[in-house]
């Protein structure tokens, strides 16, 4: 957990390389809440995230970071007979929290895209409250079977 300590680009950037040298690949949670991690941030830290093998629960609460990052870090799956990303894509992930990011209602549809795609086959919760995404954007969230969308702050 790194809570409340300004990680940002260069924080980031170490964190990735040493996650993709190998360290913590037995990591089930990490939080990095209100850690300055912005969209650059969250692009460098993205691939080595998806690598690890075991991550059940990611909490990135309090960030910066939009869309872009979002996005970078859960891409959908290729379509079928193309090659798998070389990254992986979070098939163990059961928890998400993005609350007081900044992703809008671009961001959740490409979220939607990608748990349409089959891509995060185990994400069960979903923490949005305190974006600036539309209320029918977050709801269309929590139309998808099995998955439920939390849209009040974590006590």
């Amino acid at each position: 957990a790194l809570m409340t300590m300004h990680v940002g680009d260069a924080g980031a950037s170490a964190l990735a390389a040493a996650l993709g040298r190998g360290a913590l690949l037995r990591l089930t949670s990490l939080a990095l809440t209100n850690a300055a991690i912005g969209d650059l941030s969250l692009v460098a830290l993205a691939p080595a995230l998806r690598r690890l093998p075991a991550l059940e629960r990611l909490y990135l609460d309090g960030n910066p970071f939009g869309d872009e990052g979002l996005v970078a870090l859960v891409p959908p799956l290729p379509p079928v007979g193309t090659p798998p990303p070389p990254t992986g894509v979070l098939t163990k992930l059961k928890v998400l929290s993005l609350e007081r990011a900044q992703v809008t209602d671009s961001g959740c549809a490409a979220l939607a895209a990608v748990l349409d795609s089959g891509a995060l086959p185990t994400l069960k919760t979903l923490f949005l409250a305190g974006i600036p995404a539309s209320a029918a954007a977050k709801a269309a969230m929590g139309r998808r079977a099995g998955l439920e969308v939390v849209l009040r702050a974590k006590s």
